[in-house]
This record gives structure tokens, C-alpha cells and sequence, in this order.
């Protein structure tokens, strides 16, 4: 009889850890589910389609860093009407833009809340690249050539100011509307001369492809040129109301760029497995160049200069290029950094 109520009363405890066990289970589940809820949820919009100045995004996605931060980020492809307009509205919370086509949106009639929170590359790498041997090596030599113009006021005045502080005339490059969606072919069917490309990606694509190419970059002939291109672009109402989710999310971001710099070879990787439609060999020996790039002599990840962003303002304003005076220390901050 006493072993039988031992047996009951063991089997009585048994049930009551096995339901202490559930009910804990269901607490933690709950309190995981609850913490799940509280992540704060950000989009960011592309400005293009997937490559390597976006690499650090992927790596900080991929890597858990925004998790770790308390967020998930979606990442987004830009609509027709472009990636400020969809954080300048609030239906995201940031993107990636450019100092020079930001303009429009952050002063005039359709000024929008919109700020430069972090500078995905440190210098302007865009310049002008031609078929190699042909004289277009520095500016002057584009008189008489066929350049592809996207027939835009700030993209023909930076031409005709690289050009004539080299002595040369812009009115004598023959303008051809660009329908370029890949430099090397169009350069290579000699359909034109001359392209405006970014060298850390339509450069190394020439490279791979072993054509042989010259090149100058516009904030060799002028520092004013030395703008920031790309940066990450916030909304400025939703950073306010959002400071620490902020400066978490470009803490995370800061730590996929320096990963990348550290290892570039698993940086690519990364892109390529989230953009598999991309060239590998044009990934890894873009990821290579722009190792130097992302940081190069900032004191930090992501910082802007005044002084830079200033000047390259000042001189839209001197020469007439925005349909609003852009003040002083205006469309960027450096509070949300590390």
C-alpha cells in the first residue's frame, strides 16, 4: 500500500514539473513573441539595383547586426518616382541618394523632410572614362567626341567646368541622349566616346572585361566636385521622434561597412548570394576597390565634412542650379554616428 501511494504521489509530481515545464515554455514563448513585436521596423529603399556600394546593408542584414540592434530592415528596390519620395513621404525610413540629385527634394517648392545621415563612400569616384588612346584622358579632350548626356543642368555644368579649367570647350562636345545600360559595350561598339560612370563599378566592369580604357576623375580637376556620393538619406521627422532607433541602425550599418572592409572576399559573397543575378568576378574585384573607399581618410565610417558638402553647395548656388538658395550646413547631419 505505501508503495503504491509513493508511486502516486511521484507520478502526481511528475505531472505538476511536466506542467510547470508548458507553462514556462508558454511564458518565454509569449515573452518571445512580445519581444519579436517590439523590434522597431525599418525600410530602406535602393537607389538602384544591388552592387557593391550597397554591400555593408547586405552584410549588416545577413550577419544579424540590425537583429542584434532590436530592428528589421527591409530592403526595398526604388519606385519610379525614386527613393526620396518614398522616405520623404514616410512610407520609408531611409535610402540611399546623392548629394548632387538630393537638391530637389530637400529645398523649394517640393522640399521634403529629408537629411544625409552617413556617407556611404568617402569621395567622389565618378569621373569620365573613354576608349584608351583616344585623347579624352583629361578634359579637354572631349571636344569633338560623343559623350551619352542624361542632358541634366548639374551633370553638363560639372563637364563644362572640368572643361574649362583644362582649356577646353564644352560647346564643342557633340551631346548624345544616353540609352547606356552597360559602358563597356557601349564603348566597345563605339556608339559613343565618352560615359560618366562611377569607376568603383562601371570602371572594374572595364577592367574585367579587358578593355583598356582611360579615365579622369572630376575631383581631380576641381575639388568642388569632391561632393558625397552616395549617402544614406533619413526622414527627418521619423529620426526625431526616433533618435536611438536611428543611431542604432547606422551603428549596425557602420559595422556591415567595416566588415567588408575587413573581408571583402565574404563581403561579395554575401551580395552575390542576395543578388545572384550579379557578375562575380565584377563583384570581387569591385568589392576590392571600394575597401579603400568606404572610410579612406575619414576619421570615421559615414562622417561628412561641412567644409566638402559646403563647397559643392556653394557652388550650385553661385551658378544658378537649384530653384532655391541651399543655406549653409544644410540636408545633413553627423549627430546620429557613433
Amino acid at each position: 500500500m505505501k508503495k503504491r501511494i509513493l508511486s502516486f504521489v511521484l507520478a502526481l509530481a511528475m505531472i505538476c514539473l511536466v506542467a510547470a515545464g508548458c507553462n514556462g515554455g508558454e511564458k518565454k514563448s509569449e515573452a518571445q513573441s512580445s519581444e519579436a513585436k517590439e523590434k522597431t521596423k525599418i525600410t530602406f529603399v535602393l537607389d538602384w539595383t544591388p552592387n557593391t556600394n550597397h554591400t555593408g546593408l547586405y552584410v549588416a542584414q545577413t550577419n544579424g547586426y540590425f537583429e542584434n540592434e532590436g530592428l528589421e530592415v527591409e530592403i526595398v528596390q526604388p519606385p519610379e518616382d525614386g527613393a526620396e519620395a518614398l522616405v520623404g513621404s514616410g512610407k520609408a525610413q531611409f535610402c540611399v541618394s546623392f548629394q548632387d540629385s538630393m537638391i530637389p527634394a530637400i529645398v523649394g517648392d517640393s522640399a521634403m523632410p529629408l537629411q544625409a545621415v552617413a556617407a556611404l563612400i568617402q569621395h567622389n569616384t565618378s569621373g569620365i572614362i573613354s576608349r584608351k588612346g583616344e585623347g579624352m584622358d583629361k578634359p579637354k579632350g572631349l571636344e569633338g567626341k560623343k559623350y551619352a548626356t542624361w542632358d541634366l543642368p548639374i551633370e553638363k555644368a560639372t563637364l563644362k567646368q572640368v572643361m574649362k579649367n583644362d582649356g577646353g570647350d564644352f560647346d564643342k562636345v557633340q551631346l548624345i541622349p544616353s540609352t547606356v545600360t552597360d559602358e563597356v559595350s557601349a564603348l566597345k561598339t563605339k556608339s559613343v566616346d565618352a560615359i560618366w560612370v562611377f569607376y568603383g563599378w562601371a570602371g572594374v566592369a572595364a577592367e574585367v572585361a579587358n578593355l583598356q580604357t582611360d579615365y579622369f576623375a572630376f575631383k581631380d580637376i576641381d575639388p568642388v566636385f569632391d561632393y558625397y556620393t552616395p549617402v544614406v538619406l533619413g526622414n527627418t521627422d521619423w529620426m526625431k521622434a526616433n533618435p536611438d532607433a536611428t543611431k542604432k541602425f547606422l551603428s549596425a550599418l557602420k559595422r556591415g561597412y567595416q566588415y567588408s572592409i575587413d573581408n571583402p572576399d565574404a563581403a561579395a559573397d554575401i551580395l552575390l548570394k542576395a543578388a545572384p543575378e550579379l557578375n562575380e568576378k565584377l563583384v570581387k574585384k569591385s568589392q576590392s576597390y571600394l575597401t579603400h573607399e568606404y572610410i579612406s581618410d575619414a576619421p570615421k565610417w559615414g562622417y561628412i565634412d561641412a567644409k566638402r558638402w559646403n563647397a559643392f553647395y556653394n557652388w550650385i548656388n553661385e551658378n544658378k542650379l537649384s530653384t532655391a538658395t541651399i543655406p549653409e550646413n544644410f540636408g545633413f547631419t553627423n549627430d546620429y554616428l557613433e
